[in-house]
C-alpha cells in the first residue's frame, strides 16, 4: 500500500535532450520550467553548451557523443521515462547516438523540435548539410511527432534540402523520412490566415488557428513542443496531445517580456 502511494505521487517523467541556453530562452533550462508548470518532472541530457544572450549566439560547444549516451542511459536505466523531447543537435555523431537510444527505447514517445541550424562558423569541423541529412535519415524514423515552423521548412526546401524526396511539400518529405506525425506552425490556411497543421502517415490532417506573434520571440514553438511532450507523457495519443497542448499554450506569446537588448522571451512559468 505504501509503495502504491509513492508510485501514485510520482509526476510524469520527461527526458529532454538539448543545449544549455544561459539566457533561459530555449532548450535547457526553459523546457524544464515548462515541464514543471505542466506538472511533469524534467530529466535532462546536455547536448551542447551555448554562449548566448537574447540577441545572438556567439559560440557553440557540442558535448562528446559518448557523454550524451552516458547521461541518457544512466537516467533511462534508473527511472521510467514517459516521453522524450529532442531539441537542437549539432553533430552527426550526436544524432547517431540519439537515434540508437530512441531505437532502444522505441516504446517511449519522442518529440523532435526542428529549429534553424547554426552558422558553421560557430562550430568547428561541422558540415551543416551532413547534420541535416543525419536528422532526416537517422532520427526522423524514430520520431513520433516533429514540430517545425512552416517558414523554416520552406527555407530548407528552397535550399534543396528535400530534393531527394518525391513530395509536394516539405511536411510530406518529413513524413516520407519516417516521422509518424508533422505539426507545422504558421502554415498558410487561406490568404491572410495561418494555421497549425497536423499531418500523419495515413493522410490524417487537422488544423487549428495560428496567429503570428505580436513581437519577435525566442523559441516561439518551444513551449508548444514541450507541452505536447508533457501530454504524451500523460498517456494521450498524438492528436489528443497536440489539441491539449495548443489549448494550454496559445496565450503564451502574450506573456512575453524583454530582459535584454534582443528578442523577447516567453514567460514559461505559467502554463
Amino acid at each position: 500500500m505504501i509503495i502504491d502511494a509513492v508510485q501514485a505521487s510520482i509526476p510524469p517523467l520527461v527526458l529532454i535532450f538539448g543545449p544549455f541556453d544561459p539566457s533561459g530562452a530555449s532548450s535547457l533550462p526553459a523546457d524544464a520550467v515548462t515541464c514543471a508548470a505542466m506538472g511533469c518532472h524534467a530529466l535532462s541530457t546536455l547536448t551542447a553548451i551555448l554562449v548566448q544572450d537574447t540577441a545572438r549566439t556567439e559560440d557553440i560547444q557540442p558535448i562528446a557523443p559518448e557523454l550524451i549516451d552516458d547521461q541518457a542511459r544512466c537516467l533511462l536505466e534508473d527511472m521510467s521515462v514517459q516521453a522524450i523531447k529532442v531539441g537542437p543537435l549539432y553533430t552527426t555523431e550526436s544524432i547517431s547516438v540519439l537515434a540508437q537510444i530512441a531505437a532502444d527505447y522505441s516504446h517511449v514517445p519522442l518529440v523532435l523540435q526542428l529549429g534553424r541550424l547554426p552558422d558553421e562558423s560557430l562550430i568547428a569541423d561541422i558540415d551543416i548539410e551532413d547534420v541535416q541529412m543525419a536528422l532526416f535519415e537517422l532520427l526522423l524514423p524514430q520520431t513520433d511527432i516533429v514540430v517545425a515552423d512552416h517558414h523554416l521548412l520552406e527555407q530548407w526546401h528552397s535550399q534543396g534540402a528535400f530534393s531527394d524526396y518525391e513530395a509536394a511539400t516539405p511536411a510530406e518529405a518529413l513524413l516520407q523520412s519516417g516521422a509518424k506525425w508533422i505539426l507545422t506552425s504558421g502554415a498558410p490556411l487561406r490568404p491572410g490566415h495561418g494555421s497549425y497543421m497536423l499531418q500523419g502517415q495515413q493522410n490524417q490532417t487537422a488544423s487549428w488557428v495560428w496567429q503570428a506573434p505580436a513581437a519577435r520571440l525566442s523559441d516561439a514553438d518551444g513551449p508548444l513542443a514541450c507541452a505536447i511532450t508533457a501530454q504524451l507523457a500523460r498517456g494521450q495519443d498524438v492528436q489528443q496531445a497536440v489539441e491539449s497542448a495548443l489549448a494550454i499554450v496559445n496565450a503564451s506569446g502574450a506573456r512575453s517580456f524583454q530582459p535584454g537588448m534582443g528578442n523577447r522571451l516567453i514567460n514559461r512559468s505559467t502554463p
